[in-house]
C-alpha cells in the first residue's frame, strides 16, 4: 500500500475532516462552505443517501437515483471542499490523523485540526447476527434493491410452484418491528399485494398474500402518541395486514421464523422476512471509545459532551446515530442534521480564533410522522396529531423538501402523483433472472 497525505492547504488554513457523508456530515460541511477552511469529506459510498424513502425503492416506487444525489454533486459549488471515497480503519488521535483505504487499496493519511465522525448505524440483531442473512434491514441503496429482488422474486417464484405449501411460503411476508420503518414497508407490502400486482399474474392470486408485522412492543410505532398507534394498526388491519403485538423472533431460517407471543410459541413458513427492529452504532464509535478509553452503551453509541466534542480528544466531534447525548436524543434524521449544522458553525467561529464556550447543542423537535399507504399517514407536529390524507400531504411536503436537488424533488413528487393516479402505479420494479434465481438459490441452499 502506499500512503498519501492531504492536498496541500492554501497557507496555514485550518483542517476539517468530516467521516460520513449522510446528514450530519453533509450538514457539517455545508455549514463550513464559507469557513477559511479546508473541508474532505470522506465516505464508503458516492452518494448522499435519504435513507427515510429507501423503502419506497424497495417497493418499485422510486428510483434510487432520486434519493441518492453523488456527493460531489452536493458540494460541487464549495471550492474549498473535496470528496474521497474511502473507508476509514484507524484514527490517531494523538497525531490527528485519519488513515483510509482508497477503493484500490491505496493508503489515504489525512491529517486534521478538526474531526468530525458521523458515522450513523447499521442493523442490530439483539445478539443473533446469524439472522440478517434470513431477515435483511434497510441501510443502503444495495439494501434496497436487494429486497426488491426478494420481494417481486418471491412472486415470480409463487407463480410457477407446483406445490401449494411452496406456494403460500413465497407469498408470505413477515415485517420485524413497528417502528415507524417497518409500518411504512409493510403498507406498501401491503398495497402491492391487494392493489398493484392482482391484474398481472395469472395463476396466483396476490391478494391472497400473508403480510405479518410482528413487535415485542404492546403498540405499533411505540414512540408515537396513542391515538395515532391505535389509527395506524386500524388502517393496516384495514388493509389485510395480520399485526402480532408483545411478540418476540426467537429463531429463524430460510423458511421460516418463530416467534413468542401472548399465544405461545408460533413457526411461521415464509421465505421473506425484513428486518426493522433495531440499530446499532458504527464500528466507529466503537473505534472512538477505544482510542479515548471510554465505553459504548448497548446500541454501541459513544457518548458526547454537550458540544457534540468527544471527551479526551481536542479538536474531535462526534454527531448523528452513532453518540447518546445526555438527554438521549431519538435517532432521526433530524437530529443528525441539526447536530451538523451546530458543529459545523462551532469550528467555523473557532477557525475564526473565537474560543468562547458555546452554548450546549439544542434539539428542536419538529415532530415525528409516517406513512402507512397511499393517502394515509400519521404525523405529530409540535403536539398538533394529524391523521389521514392531511398527514400524508405533509408528510410529503416534509420527506420532498429534505430531498437534495430540484430535479430530484420534482421527479419524486412526479413518481408519487403517478402511483396515486394510476392505479398506484410502481415504475420501478425492475429484477432480473439474475435477481430472481439468487432468491431461489437461497431457499434451495437452507
Amino acid at each position: 500500500m502506499s500512503s498519501i497525505g492531504d492536498t496541500p492547504a492554501r497557507g496555514d488554513r485550518t483542517k476539517v475532516v468530516v467521516v460520513g457523508g449522510g446528514f450530519g456530515g453533509v450538514r457539517v460541511a455545508k455549514a463550513l462552505a464559507h469557513a477559511d477552511v479546508d473541508v474532505t469529506l470522506v465516505d464508503r459510498t458516492n452518494h448522499h443517501l435519504f435513507q427515510p424513502l429507501l423503502y419506497q425503492v424497495a417497493t418499485g416506487i422510486l428510483s434510487p437515483g432520486l434519493i441518492a444525489p453523488a456527493l460531489r454533486r452536493v458540494v460541487k459549488k464549495q471550492s474549498n471542499t473535496r470528496t474521497l471515497l474511502a473507508e476509514v480503519f484507524d484514527i490517531d488521535l494523538q497525531a490527528k490523523v485519519v488513515h483510509a483505504l482508497a477503493p484500490n487499496e491505496q493508503r489515504l493519511d489525512l491529517p486534521y485540526d478538526y474531526l468530525v465522525v458521523a458515522g450513523g448505524a447499521t442493523h442490530a440483531y439483539f445478539g443473533h447476527d446469524e439472522w440478517s442473512h434470513f431477515a435483511p434491514g434497510m441501510k443502503s441503496i444495495e439494501d434496497a434493491r436487494m429486497l426488491r429482488s426478494q420481494i417481486l422474486g418471491a412472486y415470480e417464484l409463487a407463480e410457477v410452484a407446483t406445490d401449494e405449501k411452496e406456494r403460500d411460503a413465497y407469498l408470505t411476508f413477515v415485517v420485524v418491528g413497528a417502528g415507524p420503518t417497518g409500518v411504512e414497508l409493510t403498507g406498501q407490502l401491503a398495497e402491492l399485494a391487494r392493489y398493484v400486482l392482482p391484474k398481472e399474474y395469472r395463476t396466483i392470486d396476490t391478494r391472497s398474500a400473508r403480510i405479518i408485522l410482528l413487535d415485542a412492543a404492546p403498540s405499533v410505532l411505540p414512540p408515537f402518541a396513542p391515538k395515532l398507534q391505535q389509527y395506524t394498526q386500524h388502517r393496516l388491519e384495514k388493509m389485510g395486514v395480520e399485526i402480532r403485538l408483545n411478540t418476540l423472533a426467537t429463531d429463524m431460517d430460510a423458511d421460516s421464523i418463530t416467534v413468542k407471543g401472548p399465544e405461545g410459541v408460533d413457526t411461521i413458513t415464509a421465505r421473506t422476512k425484513i428486518w426493522a427492529a433495531g440499530v446499532q452504532a458504527s464500528p466507529l464509535a466503537a473505534m472512538l471509545a477505544k482510542a479515548t478509553g471510554t465505553e459504548t452503551d448497548r446500541a454501541g453509541r459513544l457518548a458526547v459532551d454537550p458540544d457534540c466534542s468527544l471527551p479526551g480528544a481536542e479538536g474531535v466531534y462526534a454527531i448523528g446515530d452513532m453518540v447518546s447525548t445526555v438527554d438521549r436524543l431519538p435517532g432521526v434524521a433530524q437530529v443528525a442534521m441539526q447536530q451538523g449544522t451546530y458543529v459545523g458553525r462551532l469550528i467555523a467561529n473557532r477557525a475564526k480564533g473565537d474560543d468562547t464556550t458555546p452554548a450546549p447543542f439544542h434539539y428542536f423537535d419538529k415532530g415525528s410522522m409516517a406513512t402507512i399507504g397511499a393517502r394515509q399517514a400519521v404525523a405529530d407536529v409540535r403536539g398538533v396529531k394529524f391523521t389521514g390524507y392531511l398527514a400524508y400531504l405533509l408528510w410529503c411536503y416534509v420527506h420532498v423538501m429534505f430531498l437534495i436537488g430540484w430535479g430530484n424533488r420534482l421527479g419524486t413528487l412526479f413518481n408519487w402523483v403517478r402511483s396515486l393516479r394510476y392505479a398506484r402505479h410502481r415504475g420501478h420494479r425492475l429484477i432480473s433472472m439474475t435477481g430472481a434465481q439468487a432468491v431461489a438459490r437461497h431457499h434451495e441452499a437452507a
